[in-house]
């Protein structure tokens, strides 16, 4: 996992935003010096099948909340990221704020003052139809809360010129 961030060829910015167990958006905004806009690509409630249920750790047929968003600094896409969050073990002032949509998780999750950890599951060069040709640097991760699944996420992270800041 950790081998896909010792390429050579993954600008040094992305490494860090890949590599790290924080809040990517809040990293984009430090190194690109503006804020990050989430535009929110889709957004609804999902009954978790059997593979959604492993992932979160659930029982299958239960609400799930799930999101795709994109991380735009100045109309240019760094980050397409998916999350899958079980509706009931989310706290309500958390779940209302993520069905908003458009917030970053990280700021969720410090606003509501959640103690958590991200666990990294996988990161790996892919391709996505929604960036083109370019190769992609995906990576899996699960937040925890309370010992137990609050969310996964899958982040794709174009592998180009954008990240030569």
């Amino acid at each position: 996992m950790q081998d896909v961030l010792r390429r050579p060829d993954i600008p040094a910015c992305l490494r860090i935003c890949a590599g790290t167990d924080g809040s990517v958006t809040q990293l984009l905004e430090v190194l690109t010096g503006k804020s990050v806009k989430v535009e929110t690509i889709s957004q609804g409630v999902i009954k978790a099948t059997r593979e959604i249920a492993r992932l979160l750790d659930i029982e299958t047929g239960e609400d799930v909340n799930d999101r795709l968003v994109t991380l735009k600094v100045d109309d240019i896409v760094y980050v397409l990221a998916k999350s899958l969050a079980p509706i009931n073990r989310m706290p309500e002032a958390v779940r209302a704020d993520l069905m908003r949509a458009d917030i970053p998780i990280g700021k969720i999750l410090r606003e509501h003052k959640l103690e958590t950890r991200r666990d990294i599951l996988k990161m790996e060069i892919v391709h996505r139809n929604f960036f083109g040709e370019l190769p992609v640097l995906s990576r899996e991760y699960k937040i925890i809360y309370e010992n137990a699944v609050l969310m996964w996420i899958n982040e794709c992270f174009p592998v180009d010129e954008r990240w030569k800041m």
